[in-house]
């Protein structure tokens, strides 16, 4: 082969340095979305919650569960978990984290921070009734806390969810299921109209009612029940009421959480303490509107994606 004129040699000598600062420059571009994958890999995943923000290095392999909302979301995700806390009266499909295949850690209220530390986990969640650990738990591993705010229920559940999602990688199915709740909710809206509702608790006897922006205010807020009773306040532990109380606001509906059946402790059923003439003398006990909501899902787990499902179709189911 003859040698190249010494224009085409020396025109490769000029073009030799502007091609490698080409290929230095792709090269580089490349590297650095290369360096920002892996970097996001390696700082895993920060998520907003209830008390800050809280970095997830990496897939979570052993975690600890204090909520059983967020228990029930992750199992229905088929997230495993390493640690629980001690409950009764699971219903069947949680039945199995009350065996001893799961070390259990404590209560739903206060953990045993040696047998939490003892598992090394990599992540801890509470939630509500342990929300009050968070400081404590976050020295031992990653925390965070998805207490759902009342008063916007479903935006903070699909916030305290999507956390979740990301965490562990179902995004899609969190966005799915979520979806689905919201399609659930605004059907079950359209059929409220004006019909009005009273939410009460009962436990040891006693009556407890609450409204709009409460633990059961998703029946007013999202689901378009109209409140019976005005001004009742947002606290925890409700209003305390009597069978008068009932009979004077008259509901077209009367929902019931029967607290001791959620926790297991003896006392009246719900249905005792309301069968008196005061509360079958209302427009709820003559129509047959009377609804006894399932108390594991209302009361102890009401953030499970499963709960929430059950919760929006037995609304549902009443206003037909």
């Amino acid at each position: 082969m003859g040698r190249r004129p010494f224009r085409s040699r020396l025109l490769g000598v000029l073009l030799l340095p502007f091609l490698l600062l080409l290929a230095a420059c792709g090269g580089g571009a490349e590297a650095d979305d290369t360096s920002a994958a892996a970097e996001g890999a390696a700082g895993g995943v920060t998520v907003t919650h209830a008390q800050g923000t809280t970095t997830v290095p990496g897939t979570p392999k052993k975690a600890v569960v204090f909520d059983l909302g967020a228990l029930a979301t992750l199992d229905e995700l088929g997230v495993p978990v390493a640690g629980v806390p001690v409950v009764e009266n699971l219903p069947d499909r949680l039945a199995k984290f009350g065996t001893d295949a799961y070390p259990k850690v404590g209560s739903l209220f206060e953990p045993d921070y040696e047998k939490v530390n003892a598992l090394a986990p990599d992540l801890i969640v509470v939630a509500g009734r342990s929300s009050a650990a968070y400081k404590e738990l976050a020295k031992i591993a990653p925390t965070v806390d998805l207490t759902v705010d009342n008063a916007t229920f479903l935006s903070s559940l699909r916030e305290r969810t999507e956390a979740l999602g990301a965490i562990f990688g179902k995004q899609a199915e969190v966005e799915r299921r979520l979806d689905a709740i919201d399609a659930s909710v605004a059907e079950v809206k359209a059929k409220a109209g004006d019909r009005t509702g009273l939410v009460v608790l009962t436990t040891g006897g006693k009556l407890s009612a609450y409204g709009p922006g409460s633990r059961f205010g998703l029946i007013h807020d999202a689901l378009g029940v109209k409140p019976a009773a005005e001004g009742l306040s947002t606290d925890t532990h409700g209003n305390a009421i009597s069978a008068e109380f009932v009979a004077k606001t008259d509901p077209d509906l009367l929902y019931v959480v029967d607290r001791d059946a959620a926790v297991g402790e003896n006392g009246k059923a719900a249905k005792q303490v309301l069968d008196n003439k005061l509360v079958n003398g209302t427009k709820a006990a003559e129509n047959g509107k009377i609804v006894y909501l399932d108390p594991f899902s209302w009361y102890l787990a009401p953030t499970a994606l499963s709960s929430v499902d059950g919760m929006v179709k037995a609304v549902g189911d009443s206003l037909s």
